[in-house]
């Protein structure tokens, strides 16, 4: 489950990185809870396609992370500015970032 919520939040930041297919398979598989079969059925490839391309989704996110770092560097900004600001602006800040 904590794989499932930690790429599910990094595929927020690079989301469109990935292809159209890429995208809308990662969606039905971590978003909608789809199984392979499920999405294999609905696009009319094999359970191993949709597979492969959903382990080089994790892994580039894996790798995206590890390099660009957007979801850490978001969380360390919010987490400095936590006491630092009044909650209306930590909010606002939130929203922009």
């Amino acid at each position: 489950m904590e794989k499932k919520v930690l790429l599910s939040e990094v595929y927020v930041y690079y989301r469109d990185l990935f292809t159209d297919k890429q995208q809308e398979y990662f969606d039905d598989y971590y978003l909608n809870d789809l199984s392979l079969g499920e999405i294999a059925d609905n696009y009319g490839v094999s359970r191993n396609a949709i597979f492969n391309q959903i382990k080089i989704v994790e892994e580039r996110l894996d790798f995206y992370e590890k390099v660009i770092g957007l979801k850490r560097k978001r969380e360390e900004v919010l987490k400095l500015l936590k006491n630092k600001v009044d909650q209306t602006t930590y909010e606002k800040i939130e929203d922009i970032l």
